[in-house]
């Protein structure tokens, strides 16, 4: 089974660069706060790291 990753946003995107914004959108952000489950891949993983500033990261236990 795929290990999970829960990603919340912790910034808002109000202010920064369009392809960052779309970052967030494509990851199924929103808001800050706002939480999506996702299956840790490395293009997700990807991702991530061009928005670590604005999300935090936690690893799920199936």
């Amino acid at each position: 089974m795929a290990k999970k990753i829960k990603i919340i946003q912790t910034g808002s995107v109000i202010d920064r660069p369009v392809p960052q914004k779309r970052t967030i959108e494509a990851l199924g952000l929103a808001r800050p706060n706002h939480f999506v489950v996702k299956n840790d891949t490395p293009q997700i993983r990807g991702m991530i790291r061009k928005v670590h500033h604005l999300v935090k990261v936690e690893e799920i236990e199936a």
